[in-house]
C-alpha cells in the first residue's frame, strides 16, 4: 500500500483509457498526456497500461509502506523523497517509510507519477482510469484523497531500468508556454465563412482558466458563419447543426467565440459546429498547457497526422531502447 497524506490540487488515478464505449456516449478518459504517462512506466518496468497518477498543477505527498521504484514525469515539478530532491524523468528508489513528494509544477500542468506494478484500483470496462463526471474509476471515481490507501499491483512487463535511468532530453516533451497545435480540418468547417477559416489558422488564442479535463476553451478573435436557412433539427444560433459525434480532439465554436478543444473526459456527440480536429499527439501537449498560455493552430493533411504519429511511436521506442541500454550496463 502507498498512503496519501497530502492529496495535491486534482490527483487522479489514470492509465491509457478505456477505448470502445463511444458508441454508450461514454468518453475514454485516460492520461491527457499520453507520451509523459507511457514514458514514467517504461522508467520503473511497468506495462503501457499500468494505471499512474496524474498530477495537475500540485502534486501529492505518499507514504510508502514497502520499498518501491518511483518516477515522475511530464511537467517540470521538484520532487523529493522525504527532504531530498530528485530529478524527473528519472527512476528513483524509495524505501518503507519513506514519503515522495511532488511540488508545484514549473513548466507545463500535469505530472505523471508511475510506481512499479501500478496503482492496482478496481476496473471499469476494462480501464481503471479516473472519470470524475460519472464517478467510475479510480478509487471512488473522485480525485485521490488524504488517508487514501493506494494499492499496488503486478503490472510489470519487464525488468526495471534501475535508479538514475533516464530519459534523454531530446526525447521529453518541450513545455515552453507557446504552441503550434496541428489540427484536420472538418467535420464542420464549410459552415465557417472562408475570412473566418483563415483568421482561425493565422490567430493567436490564449488558453482561458476555463479549461479542464473534459475541454480546454482559448480566447481570441470572433469567428463568423456562412448564412443560412437552419435546417430542421438544428437550433437557431448560426453554430448549431444536426447532431454530430465529436471524435476525440474536435474543436467547437459556439456562437463563433471561444472555441472549445474536447479532450479525453468530453462528451461524445452534439449539435454545435466543429472547425477542426486536433490529431492525436498533438493533444498531449493541449493537456499540458494552462492559461495564459499561447496557442496557433497549423492546418495539415491526413498523411501529415499518420507521420506524426509514426514519429511520436518513433520517440517511445527511443526511450525504450535507451532505457535497455541503461539497465545492461
Amino acid at each position: 500500500m502507498v498512503t496519501v497524506k497530502y492529496a495535491g490540487a486534482n490527483t487522479l488515478v489514470q492509465d491509457l483509457g478505456r477505448d470502445g464505449h463511444y458508441a454508450m456516449g461514454l468518453p475514454p478518459s485516460g492520461s491527457l498526456d499520453q507520451f509523459s504517462h507511457r514514458c514514467s512506466n517504461l522508467l520503473v518496468g511497468n506495462h503501457p497500461s499500468a494505471a499512474t497518477l496524474e498530477v495537475t498543477m500540485v502534486g501529492p505527498k505518499l507514504q510508502f509502506d514497502a520499498p518501491a521504484y518511483v518516477a515522475v514525469t511530464g511537467g517540470d515539478a521538484p520532487v523529493w523523497i522525504d527532504d531530498v530532491l530528485q530529478d524527473s524523468w528519472m527512476t528513483l528508489y524509495i524505501d518503507a517509510g519513506q514519503t515522495l513528494t511532488v511540488g508545484t509544477l514549473r513548466t507545463g500542468c500535469r505530472a505523471y507519477i508511475a510506481i512499479r506494478g501500478g496503482v492496482d484500483s478496481p476496473p471499469f470496462l476494462g480501464s481503471r482510469s479516473t472519470y470524475v463526471s460519472s464517478a467510475i474509476g479510480g478509487l471512488h471515481g473522485t480525485p485521490i484523497a488524504a488517508g487514501d490507501d493506494l494499492p499496488i499491483g503486478n503490472a510489470m512487463s519487464r525488468d526495471c531500468p534501475g535508479p538514475g535511468s533516464t530519459v534523454d532530453d531530446r526525447l521529453r516533451p518541450a513545455l515552453i508556454g507557446h504552441y503550434q497545435i496541428r489540427v484536420l480540418e472538418g467535420l464542420c468547417h464549410y459552415r465557417f465563412d472562408e475570412d473566418s477559416v483563415d483568421r482561425f489558422f493565422t490567430s493567436t488564442f490564449t488558453v482561458s482558466p476555463v479549461s479542464d479535463r473534459t475541454g480546454y476553451r482559448l480566447s481570441g478573435p470572433t469567428l463568423t458563419f456562412v448564412e443560412r436557412e437552419p435546417p430542421f433539427g438544428a437550433g437557431d444560433n448560426p453554430s448549431n447543426v444536426v447532431d454530430l459525434g465529436y471524435p476525440m480532439g474536435s474543436i467547437q465554436i459556439p456562437n463563433g467565440e471561444e472555441p472549445i478543444c474536447l479532450l479525453r473526459d468530453a462528451v461524445t456527440g452534439g449539435g454545435y459546429a466543429t472547425i477542426g480536429t486536433i490529431i492525436n499527439c498533438d493533444l498531449d501537449l493541449i493537456g499540458q498547457t494552462k492559461a495564459p498560455d499561447a496557442i496557433r493552430f497549423v492546418r495539415v493533411s491526413l498523411t501529415d497526422a499518420i507521420t506524426a504519429r509514426k514519429l511520436q511511436n518513433q520517440r517511445l521506442r527511443e526511450v525504450k531502447f535507451g532505457l535497455k541500454l541503461l539497465s545492461l550496463f
